[in-house]
């Protein structure tokens, strides 16, 4: 497995990872069609944020990528692997290889929005629930979760 800096052109990959992952959870075609815009990567996104991709001999498998709010905050504003690789420990491999890089930084807290279903595995990592929002879908809620450095 290497993770590396993704590149504008990947942005079509990445988009199908992040439908084909949102849609593992259940989530109805549909439903996936209705928040198309919130789960495409665009090159610009690519370009303007620290984007990075997981490969699997050559193969993108999944990525995460992250947002400075300001100096001593950054939010893990997307992670995402395709279906089969999802309880292997690829996602363990992302958080970590970001923790890793942002101990670099400044920062003094991580911030995200969970999907409900993997409010468990960033538990797991070390973040605790700091609150929720309602979702576009009626009693469905968003965990926020926070981790201090």
């Amino acid at each position: 497995m290497i993770i590396q800096k993704a590149n504008i052109l990947d942005n079509e990959i990445l988009t199908t990872i992040t439908k084909k992952s949102k849609a593992y959870w259940g989530y109805s075609a549909e439903q996936i069609q209705k928040w198309d815009k919130n789960l495409t990567i665009s090159q610009d996104y690519i370009r303007d944020n620290s984007t990075f991709k997981l490969l699997d001999n050559d193969f993108i498998v999944g990525y995460y990528s992250y947002v400075f709010e300001n100096e001593k905050n950054v939010k893990l504003d997307n992670l995402f692997i395709l279906p089969e690789y999802i309880g292997k420990g690829f996602g363990k491999y992302l958080v970590l290889d970001f923790l890793n890089r942002i101990k670099e930084e400044k920062v003094e807290r991580i911030i995200l929005d969970s999907e409900p279903n993997a409010e468990e595995f960033y538990s797991k990592m070390g973040f605790i629930k700091i609150g929720e929002f309602e979702t576009s879908i009626k009693n469905r809620f968003m965990p926020i979760m926070e981790m201090k450095l």
